[in-house]
């Protein structure tokens, strides 16, 4: 569903979106630019949890992530 919502451009935004869009498609540009930003964001955010936690455990071989596996699905 969409909803309609208000928010500030700067000019020089403004302009460009006027000049290089047309009025029909401003809101597809809009909502398709938002969701690579806030793809963005999250992908970030996400990155530095990883990096967080890579701190706070122990490094294991490749052989113990088989290992680990092969046991989780019973063939140990």
């Amino acid at each position: 569903m969409a909803v309609k919502v208000d928010f500030v451009l700067d000019d020089d935004v403004k302009n460009d979106l006027d000049r290089l869009v047309e009025s029909g498609r401003r809101s597809r540009i809009i909502n398709e630019a938002l969701r690579k930003e806030l793809l963005q964001i999250k992908r970030q955010k996400l990155a530095e949890k990883h990096d967080r936690l890579r701190g706070q455990t122990n490094a294991i071989s490749t052989w113990e992530i088989v290992r680990a596996i092969r046991q989780d699905r019973g063939r140990a």
